[in-house]
């Protein structure tokens, strides 16, 4: 089993290679450049690096949503591309799902935030049961005190990882009640080798798309449709 893994949801852009369950190479960068600039070239360079013809993979997995609606379309056009090109399968992977990956087997339960704008974060808690990763939450939009409210009611200790720790730390140290940690630097970010690895799973029960049928899933409108509903909204009650 190949999977190519994409992942440029939020501010990283990730490439990486999954053989028979095994990441083989892995090329992230959480920098300045656009995704536009770099997701090809660093796509380019793994291939290379790993002497992989990509006629050779079996599936294309990639992060769907939520996330930078710019970033998300980036990613899911070029894995929709490649998918059409090579006539193979895209594994859609929520991207709150691929985020909580990055922590390996752990007690704590698993959430991770990423920083939604306009108070909000997309969020979802995970755990693991008898070493399996498995959702108690689904990915959503809320506003973070709805979360940690959640949180502290479910009284269990929490894992955070993700963007939104460092914008919402402050208020997370202000509400939070249950013991809680914050993931170390080379885990808090998404990383295409954990979109890789838990589509693996994926790909074992079948849960793939035609490459024709993808699309990224947002969970809320763009600010541009967000301020043409409000416009109408306005001039309708006028």
């Amino acid at each position: 089993m190949k999977i190519l893994a994409i992942d440029s949801s939020g501010l990283v852009a990730s490439v990486a290679i999954i053989s028979d369950k095994e990441l083989i190479g892995e090329y992230t960068i959480n920098y300045k450049k656009t995704h536009s600039q770099t997701l090809l070239p660093m796509l380019d360079a793994v291939v290379k690096m790993v002497e992989l013809d990509l006629k050779e993979i079996d599936a294309i997995a990639v992060a769907k949503g939520p996330g930078s609606f710019t970033g998300l379309r980036i990613g899911s056009s070029t894995a929709k591309g490649l998918g059409l090109a090579l006539n193979k399968p895209i594994i859609e992977i929520p991207t709150v799902d691929g985020l909580a990956y990055n922590i390996g087997f752990t007690d704590y339960m698993i959430c991770p935030l990423m920083d939604a704008k306009r108070n909000q974060v997309y969020t979802g808690l995970y755990e693991y049961i008898d070493g399996k990763f498995s959702v108690i939450k689904q990915e959503c939009a809320v506003a973070l005190s709805e979360i940690i409210q959640e949180i502290n009611e479910k009284g269990r200790k929490v894992i955070f990882l993700g963007d939104g720790v460092p914008v919402y730390k402050e208020q997370i140290e202000q509400v939070i009640t249950v013991a809680h940690e914050y993931s170390p630097a080379h885990l808090a970010r998404q990383r295409a080798g954990a979109i890789g690895a838990l589509a693996c799973r994926y790909y074992e029960e079948g849960t793939m798309v035609n490459a024709r049928d993808h699309k990224p899933e947002y969970l809320r409108l763009s600010q541009a449709e967000r301020e043409l509903a409000e416009k109408n909204a306005a001039k309708k009650s006028q």
